[in-house]
């Protein structure tokens, strides 16, 4: 007579019961439900700026652009800044330290493998775990072990710590590159600056010989007793105050001498070697076509922050992966044996192998809030790119509608000028012969000195907004030529990771 047994349960009751269990498993796991973003990076478009740039058929900044103002010292002095600042070697070494996080996280793709070996010698209790004739004795362990194993990275975690790891470096590397238009352009404005006070301490010389003519006339009309002593100390006040004023120029043109020293990373004394700058006129300007659409991928500080904002995406995909189960295949071998006699034998090999599987269930909310923080990261670069392409459509309207105004400007200062010039030289020439008095020619002379500064002022403002116009236009940068455009299929907002 056969014994009794169990009967197994039908197909329908496990299924119920693997239903079950998932459903609690489900239910007890934590999750990122109801975390989400709506927050979405502007496209160019989005902007009216259609008026204040208009298409005017003009090309982008070449990277020789400082070559274009005829100055052959001035792109050197570029060229030598870029070589040896100090902050393109801090630019390039937040480069390598975020190139270096990329090969630390590309090894989480592959399998690891471990080798280990120990010795110990050791006095066995004889009152312990071990009785005689092992308690009581001295004994050597060998222990040689080899092991391995594998993230299989079912949820994609460590690609994506890969793919936020490699955007920060190219976030890095176009902050690299905006740091070498920013210092560029910084040594082109200052050489400009050094122009600019030179071309007034001519005219300071120039006003030193008026003012020193005119005192001449004056001593002779003292003489024949045209004028008094009143007019003699009054012409001597006005060669003094000029020259004055030519001392204090000349201090400025040292002071601005030492700062172009340092923007190419050496001493005050590099700064006193510089030639007197030649610079030529500006030419004439015209913005390329399509400037806010082409602009994002122009300038360095847009890529590096649309980089930023890929970085937060593969971020916070790596963080929802946290909320799956890791799956981590692990092997070892090797041999164990008290003493050195059956050490390498068969019958002191040790194997162990086996998946470890992780699971969280309860974790008091950590990876929630870890979650909220990654997407909270992404909201602010998302805004941070916005605002950097407000920034940059303004500074480009900016620059070409200041230096359309110089030009009408300069065309009426050029007049006012000419005018002066002939008032002055009339007033000369009517003092002399003792038509006119002091005060008028004096006046005139003031009259000259002050439109000769305005038309150089102009010219120097216009050649120094026209080098902020290249900067905003992103100093010669192409990411399309460095390897920096971000892929076409990045998600645009958080929307693609939810």
């Amino acid at each position: 007579m056969k014994s009794p047994s169990l009967s197994a349960p039908a197909p329908s009751c496990r299924a119920a019961v693997a239903a079950a269990v998932a459903a609690l498993a489900l239910t007890g796991c934590a999750n990122y439900i109801g975390i989400k973003s709506d927050k979405q990076m502007a496209a160019p478009a989005q902007f009216e700026s259609a008026q204040s740039l208009p298409a005017q058929g003009g090309q982008w900044p070449s990277l020789d652009w400082a070559s274009q103002f005829g100055d052959p010292q001035l792109p050197a002095l570029v060229n030598e800044a870029l070589e040896g600042s100090p902050s393109i070697a801090q630019a390039q070494a937040r480069l390598a330290k975020a190139s270096s996080y990329i090969e630390s996280t590309r090894s989480n793709l592959y399998p690891k493998v471990d080798a280990s070996y120990s010795w110990t010698r050791e006095l066995y209790s004889e009152n312990a775990l071990f009785p005689p004739p092992f308690g009581g004795t001295w004994y050597s362990e060998n222990n040689v072990l080899a092991s391995a194993s594998w993230d299989l990275d079912l949820w994609g975690k460590n690609r994506q710590r890969l793919g936020q790891a490699v955007s920060q470096e190219k976030a890095a590397e176009a902050d690299m590159q905006q740091a070498r238009v920013t210092l560029a352009s910084s040594v082109a404005s200052t050489y400009n600056q050094l122009a600019q006070l030179y071309a007034l301490r001519e005219i300071a010389e120039r006003e030193i010989d008026n003012r020193q003519d005119i005192s001449r006339i004056t001593n002779g009309r003292v003489a024949a007793g045209l004028d008094t002593n009143v007019e003699k100390q009054t012409a001597n006040g006005n060669i003094a105050t000029s020259q004055a004023n030519l001392t204090e120029l000349d201090g400025q043109i040292t002071t601005v001498r030492y700062q172009l020293g340092a923007l190419l990373g050496k001493g005050p004394d590099r700064g006193l070697q510089i030639a007197k700058p030649v610079l030529n006129p500006g030419a004439v300007v015209a913005l390329p076509d399509n400037v806010p659409a082409d602009l994002v991928s122009r300038r360095p500080d847009i890529v590096a922050a649309r980089w930023q904002v890929e970085a937060d995406t593969h971020g916070i995909k790596e963080a929802k992966a946290e909320f799956f189960p890791d799956v981590n295949l692990a092997a070892a071998a090797g041999f164990d044996a008290f003493g050195w006699g059956k050490f390498l034998t068969s019958s002191s090999r040790q194997i162990q192998f086996g998946p470890a599987i992780h699971l969280p269930i309860f974790d008091g909310g950590a990876l929630r809030s870890q979650l909220k923080g990654r997407y909270a990261d992404f909201d602010l670069d998302v805004a941070n790119y916005n605002q950097t392409l407000i920034t940059a459509l303004s500074d480009v309207a900016t620059q070409i509608s200041s230096i359309r105004s110089i030009d009408k400007q300069s065309g009426d200062a050029q007049r006012a000028l000419d005018a002066s010039r002939k008032a002055y030289e009339l007033a000369v020439i009517r003092y002399k012969a003792g038509l006119s008095p002091q005060l008028q020619v004096l006046n005139a002379d003031q009259n000259l000195l002050a439109a000769e500064q305005t038309v150089t002022n102009l010219k120097m403002r216009r050649r120094d907004l026209q080098i902020g116009l290249i900067k905003a236009l992103g100093g010669g940068f192409d990411a399309t030529a460095t390897g920096l455009v971000v892929p076409t299929d990045a998600p645009s907002s958080a929307h693609a990771s939810n």
